[in-house]
């Protein structure tokens, strides 16, 4: 019943146009769909708030089946077996159940459109597509919304949809404990983030994109379809769009002493990324390789560890419920 591609990150731009097309022609009669709730994003919120959100979809015509998931990578796996069966799937969670729920969809190569209420500690993409914090009125743009067709970021054979990351705090958001970010939200990564300063470790990389390559020791690299990050606005540069088929890429080299990286760190935060140690650029593929396995994180959440990693940007690969005046 469930098809998967083999080759998951690489599809084919006919096939996606295609799929776009298809539903947007569905989106005018929607009435099925699939509701993937993560009861412990943010501060589980979302659990005094369900029947209130499932009244506003059937006011809306909406016949939605309510799924709560049981564990981590069971949005993904919901998503990618039940997709095909509704006209549309909505997420609550934060950007990691996000994360499963869109690769879900990917992966089984529906290209279901995806709505998203925000309910995590960070929120990073729902804040760049501009859908409200509170959930009853993100549910009300999922229940009135129009589709805006989003780039996807394929990651070898994953994907992720706003930043692919490795090095210097990257792990921050999967080792934080939830209870913590539940409690103390953005500075529960700000105090696990202090622990690293004192054990800065650089990878030795050769980098390369379609016109260009680099090569040097990283303390960090981030490439990204975001305006804000970790809840930092402009830490990924100035006019970031979402569906221009380019990545923002950042990537750190590694400072000589505690002054270059207190310097990296306020250009990061301000986001003037003018430091000497910074380079950026935009590019719709990234190749990178070391010598050495490199953790990364896709979406906040592991990405495993990986010698040589292919990115590349599917444009306008996936379909997402925003408000009508984004369009």
């Amino acid at each position: 019943m469930v098809l998967i591609s083999s080759g998951a990150a690489c599809l084919d731009d006919q096939t996606v146009i295609r799929r776009l097309e298809i539903k947007k022609k569905d989106w005018v009669c929607m009435k099925k769909v699939l509701f993937i709730v993560n009861p412990k994003s943010g501060k589980g919120t979302i659990r005094t708030q369900l029947l209130d959100i499932v009244d506003i979809f059937n006011k809306n015509q909406m016949d939605v089946t309510v799924y709560i998931t049981q564990g981590r990578r069971d949005a993904r796996r919901i998503a990618m077996e039940s997709a095909e069966d509704y006209e549309l799937v909505v997420c609550s969670g934060g950007d990691g159940t996000l994360n499963e729920v869109i690769g879900g969809v990917m992966e089984g190569g529906y290209g279901t459109p995806v709505g998203y209420i925000p309910a995590g500690s960070t929120n990073d993409f729902a804040n760049s597509l501009g859908l409200p914090r509170r959930a009853r009125e993100a549910a009300r743009v999922v229940a009135a919304g129009t589709l805006f067709n989003c780039d996807m970021g394929g990651f070898n054979q994953s994907y992720f949809i706003y930043i692919a990351a490795f090095g210097l705090f990257t792990d921050v958001a999967y080792q934080t404990n939830q209870d913590a970010k539940n409690v103390l939200g953005h500075m529960a990564y700000l105090f696990e983030g202090a622990k690293r300063l004192f054990s800065v470790k650089s990878y030795h990389m050769l980098i390369r994109t379609r016109d260009h390559e680099i090569e040097g020791d990283f303390i960090y690299g981030m490439i990204t379809n975001s305006k804000s990050v970790g809840g930092f606005k402009k830490i990924t540069g100035k006019d970031v769009f979402l569906d221009d088929g380019m990545f923002e890429v950042t990537m750190i080299h590694m400072p000589f002493n505690a002054l270059e990286l207190q310097d990296i760190l306020t250009n990061l935060i301000t986001g003037e990324l003018k430091s000497s140690h910074i380079e950026t650029f935009k590019s719709d593929y990234v190749e990178l390789i070391s010598k050495e396995p490199v953790p990364w994180t896709l979406d906040g959440e592991d990405g495993g560890c990986h010698e040589k990693v292919e990115i590349m940007n599917h444009q306008q690969a996936i379909p997402i419920v925003v408000k009508k005046e984004q369009k």
